[in-house]
């Protein structure tokens, strides 16, 4: 299950992301995305997990809830439909 995570303060690490949902369960990778210019955070990362009951569980739990400062956006990512561009 892929999930995005938004609301990200620019110190937060993929590190503090796995460490997060790993109390929900297996996390296979996190990763926050980085501005390609500054290297700095863009505010926004996701997270896979191969569990989908615990990655429900995951965005249950931490969507809301403050990481390393303001609370986080947590959902599921949904596939593009075909035609959506």
């Amino acid at each position: 299950m892929n999930i995005y995570v938004g609301s990200l303060s620019n110190i937060t690490t993929k590190a503090d992301l796995r460490q997060a949902f790993e109390a929900y369960g297996q996390v296979a990778s996190a990763r926050v995305i980085q501005d390609k210019v500054n290297g700095g955070s863009r505010g926004f990362g996701f997270v896979e997990m191969p569990v989908q009951v615990e990655g429900h569980a995951a965005i249950q739990g931490l969507n809301g809830k403050k990481l390393k400062g303001g609370p986080l956006s947590v959902s599921e990512v949904r596939p593009n439909s075909e035609g959506s561009r």
